[in-house]
């Protein structure tokens, strides 16, 4: 079986992108598509948006724990004072806005690419979209890989596929709010990276959380690692 070609996760991709943007021209002309084709002038403009957005989201995600422990410093004075707070702006230069659905795009485009006749396989590779031979996994010990993080009032729970998306539906996740209930479920995810949005609680709690991948509505292989945090408070 192949292995899809596309990044699961948004680093990847938006690298993806930009690999394509900066390698398709030298193919054009053996394809026989013009440099003003509609779609290889708006995956050049996705591209570099998507690249932007990316690493715009980083700065904003980093701003916001280094808020969260400047309130937290400033609410309790406990320990030393956190510095380097800042609030993020768009540079100047930043990408204009695309029509969404960039991903869709551009896996259109790819499926177009593979239409024509003149496409190799050496083209593919240079583009970055060329899937490789997979082995099926073993489907009673695959095991999700899991962390939790703070981000500005959420929890982030950062899993991933493990290499297997083609194999696995979704990835059951569940968490223990401390409130006696123990377990229970949080969400059936099928896109890498999940934030729980649950407000926190008024006083320190400690929040814990398992995965589990599902196949056809069961779950199969293992449940993940428990990993805890404390919020609240």
């Amino acid at each position: 079986m192949q292995k899809d070609y596309l990044a699961h996760d948004d680093e990847g991709r938006a690298q993806q992108f930009i690999v394509f943007r900066d390698n398709i021209g030298q193919f054009l002309v053996p394809l026989g598509i013009l440099p003003t084709d509609e779609d290889i002038v708006q995956q050049a403009l996705d591209a570099g948006r998507f690249r932007a957005v990316v690493d715009f989201q980083a700065t904003m995600q980093q701003a916001a724990q280094s808020w969260t422990a400047e309130k937290n410093y400033e609410r309790d004075g406990v320990g030393t004072a956190p510095g380097g707070q800042n609030v993020p702006v768009l540079p100047a230069n930043f990408p204009a806005a695309v029509p969404a659905g960039i991903t869709p795009r551009f896996r259109l485009l790819v499926k177009r690419l593979n239409g024509n006749s003149k496409f190799t396989d050496a083209m593919a590779k240079a583009l970055g979209v060329q899937g490789t031979d997979q082995v099926a996994p073993d489907l009673t010990t695959v095991q999700p890989d899991i962390d939790v993080v703070i981000s500005g009032n959420h929890v982030e729970v950062d899993w991933g596929w493990g290499g297997n998306v083609n194999y696995l539906d979704m990835c059951l996740i569940q968490v223990d709010r401390g409130d006696g209930k123990g377990f229970v479920d949080l969400c059936y995810d099928t896109t890498p990276g999940y934030n729980d949005t649950q407000p926190f609680p008024a006083v320190p709690t400690k929040w814990t959380y398992r995965a589990i991948y599902r196949v056809d509505d069961a779950n199969v292989g293992l449940w993940s690692k428990i990993v805890s945090l404390i919020v609240g408070g």
